[in-house]
């Protein structure tokens, strides 16, 4: 096998990346039929009320930050993440059969997004983290970037299929098929050899397990980087000023093609940098933190951009996260111009040690 795939020589990252990227592709179709469901289904296009859902979704990431890292450092990964891979199937069928039924109204979707982002809070860090366990740090850097391939990969695919299916058979079906794909990944977790697992050395339970962390980041340049580059374009989405110009559709949709290799750059890069360069005591609490910043950012700029859509139209909206891209791309440069060889991102080895 060449060495682009060679973590997949392990049985266990074989049978894990299966099992997650048709999860992660079920994933997706809800998050696009939720949204599409809100707008059209539950609101007269209601941008406020996708930006409310979005919120719901995503803020327990930076609600439950203190304890989400604490728990992908300290219990067992892959129990843990068969409790959350099994919370969030349960929430998709209900969600489903609801949708199906007629029975569904506005605040119950508020809720349920809000359980599937408390379940995903816990399920970010510890999956991150899994990764070592399955491969083992001389083999971490390819499985990282393996497992961002195949993460982006399904943000590509869902999507897509989301919207075909919307059109086929309609939202609620698109959950149900949702809540179907985690049989897959918890078929995997429970496949694994638990015996050739690579168990790392769990850290010593403090009071100060989060503020160590923090530490970590700020210690750290480039870590400090890259998750103010996340807050801009968590915060306010991805854009450029190209796109909200187009005339037509199709020019529309060429100017997305650019703005989806971006967002397929910077994503998987941000997301393999940080278990790949901290300790793997500390991996869980600063990867929780990387996601808090990432998606818990969401709540705070999702409402705004969505007024911002019903009050301008799609075309600012779009201009706002342009300004949050643009603004990424000026706080990425500014560290280049003081660290160019990259020497704030080395840490010492004291601290790689580190547990």
């Amino acid at each position: 096998m060449s060495s682009t795939f060679r973590s997949l020589a392990g049985y266990n990252y074989r049978v894990w990346t299966a099992g997650a990227i048709v999860s992660n592709t079920g994933t997706w179709m809800q998050r696009t039929g939720q949204d599409w469901f809100v707008l059209t289904g539950l609101t007269p296009h209601s941008g406020a009320a996708v930006g409310v859902v979005m919120a719901c979704q995503f803020g327990p990431q930076l609600l439950l930050l203190p304890i989400t890292g604490f728990a992908a450092d300290h219990l067992d990964r892959r129990r843990l993440l068969l409790a959350t891979q099994a919370a969030m199937g349960l929430l998709a069928l209900v969600l489903g059969l609801l949708t199906v039924a007629g029975l569904v109204r506005l605040w119950e979707v508020y809720g349920f997004a809000f359980l599937f982002g408390c379940a995903a809070a816990f399920d970010a860090p510890a999956r991150q983290s899994f990764v070592s366990e399955l491969v083992g740090e001389a083999h971490l850097s390819n499985a990282v970037a393996l497992n961002s391939t195949s993460f982006n990969a399904a943000r590509m695919i869902g999507p897509a299929l989301a919207g075909l299916l919307i059109a086929a058979i309609g939202t609620g079906w698109v959950f149900l098929l949702n809540a179907a794909s985690y049989l897959a990944v918890i078929a995997s977790l429970c496949l694994l050899r638990v015996r050739s697992l690579h168990r790392p050395e769990r850290g010593v339970p403090t009071r100060g397990g989060l503020a160590e962390g923090f530490r970590t980041v700020r210690s750290r340049t480039d870590l400090r980087t890259v998750l103010l580059m996340l807050f801009l374009i968590g915060t306010f989405g991805f854009g450029l000023w190209l796109a909200a110009s187009m005339p037509g559709p199709w020019s529309f949709g060429l100017a997305l093609i650019l703005v989806g290799a971006c967002a397929q750059t910077f994503t998987p890069s941000s997301f393999s940098l940080v278990p790949l360069s901290v300790a793997p005591a500390m991996r869980g609490r600063v990867i929780a933190i990387m996601f808090a910043v990432a998606l818990g950012s969401t709540p705070l700029g999702a409402p705004l951009v969505g007024w911002v859509a019903d009050r301008f139209g799609p075309r600012w909206a779009l201009g706002v996260g342009a300004a949050s891209g643009i603004a990424a791309a000026v706080v990425g440069l500014r560290y280049l111009r003081t660290d160019p060889i990259g020497v704030g991102s080395l840490p010492t080895p004291e601290s790689s040690r580190r547990p």
